[in-house]
């Protein structure tokens, strides 16, 4: 078995091939075009069996992981962080450049054996697409309607309330009768706002439609989690990918960040908060919680617990956020169980 490690750019990627033993036996360096695979096939060909070694295979290496993997390779996906670390931690091999970056990283996959191995896109990546944009169009229309406040506040005493709708701020525009061109202007630009947030409003709406449906489709059982919506469960199933990756629920709940990291020195045992972690997971799992804390369900049961055990009210719902972390591993699985 040889591997080849390969670090990407958008311009060229640099390939480097080693064998169980760690030796260099070959290097190319090609376009980043259209021929790419081909160039990269033709250069392997005689090395055989082999492994591709993609430094951020999920990052700036996805395409052309997809596209070896789509030609029947055998590829993994490399850290950036472990490749840096072998770098930096072999011996003649700590200049900063791609031949030995490439080098780095398939040395990195020739040392790890639990690696994620890249597999063709699937319908989870669907479900993260609609979900990241789902999360982009919410974030413009924070931004738009922060930026609505600053006119109608210089238009009208007091402003208006702190949530506002569309609807509710173009009521007050038209109560509004400008005495000068400056009121003019601003009331203008406020006007355009309100169409911007008429025009995400809708986006989100459309967006939310089609997430409902994917997540319908996918046949997941996720959605019977409480407080896991279609939004949640798609950012859970997307941001996820292979369940089967992580082989116990410690492990999944390291990954999202909901697991306590171990601080302990000498005899004092103590962990503090993760604040590492799949961020995009982590957030899921929060609106989750906050849900459950909203209504009479044994999430709020489980919370109220341990406050009376004397956590903070910050630590009794991270204690809740990690007991859905597990109910989401148990329904994960379940969903990738084969159906008999």
């Amino acid at each position: 078995m040889v591997l080849i490690g390969i670090d990407p750019h958008k311009a060229t990627h640099t390939a480097v091939v080693i064998d169980e033993a760690e030796h260099e036996l070959a290097r190319i360096k090609v376009r980043a075009d259209r021929s790419q695979v081909a160039a990269l096939l033709e250069f392997a060909d005689e090395f055989r069996p082999r492994r591709w070694a993609i430094e951020s295979a999920g990052g700036l290496g996805f395409l052309l992981a997809q596209q070896l993997v789509r030609a029947g390779e055998d590829v993994v996906d490399v850290p950036a962080t472990l490749a840096a670390r072998v770098r930096l931690l072999g011996s003649g091999r700590g200049s900063k450049n791609d031949p030995n970056d490439a080098l780095s990283t398939a040395i990195a996959a020739l040392r790890d054996p639990h690696l994620r191995t890249v597999m063709v896109e699937d319908h989870a990546m669907v479900l993260r697409l609609l979900a990241d944009r789902h999360q982009d169009l919410t974030s413009l229309r924070t931004q738009a309607v922060c930026r609505l406040h600053a006119p109608i506040a210089a238009l009208t005493p007091g402003g208006v309330q702190r949530r506002i709708s569309a609807d509710g701020a173009a009521s007050r525009l038209r109560a509004i009768h400008p005495s000068n061109t400056v009121e003019v202007a601003r009331k203008e630009m406020a006007l355009e706002l309100v169409a911007d947030v008429r025009r995400l409003d809708k986006n989100i709406a459309e967006v939310k439609k089609r997430t409902t449906a994917a997540v319908a489709a996918s046949g997941t059982s996720l959605t019977e989690v409480y407080g896991v919506g279609p939004i949640v469960a798609a950012l859970l199933i997307g941001h996820t990918g292979d369940i089967t990756r992580f082989p116990t629920k410690g492990h999944y709940a390291s990954y999202n960040g909901t697991a306590p990291i171990e601080a302990s020195s000498g005899k004092v045992v103590r962990h503090r908060l993760n604040q590492r972690g799949n961020r995009q997971l982590n957030h899921a799992l929060h609106m989750a919680a906050v849900t459950q804390l909203r209504r009479d369900t044994p999430g709020r049961v489980y919370y109220l617990t341990k406050i009376d055990e004397g956590k903070s009210p910050k630590e009794a719902r991270r204690a809740l956020k990690r007991k859905i972390s597990d109910a989401v591993y148990r329904q994960l699985h379940d969903d990738a169980r084969p159906q008999t």
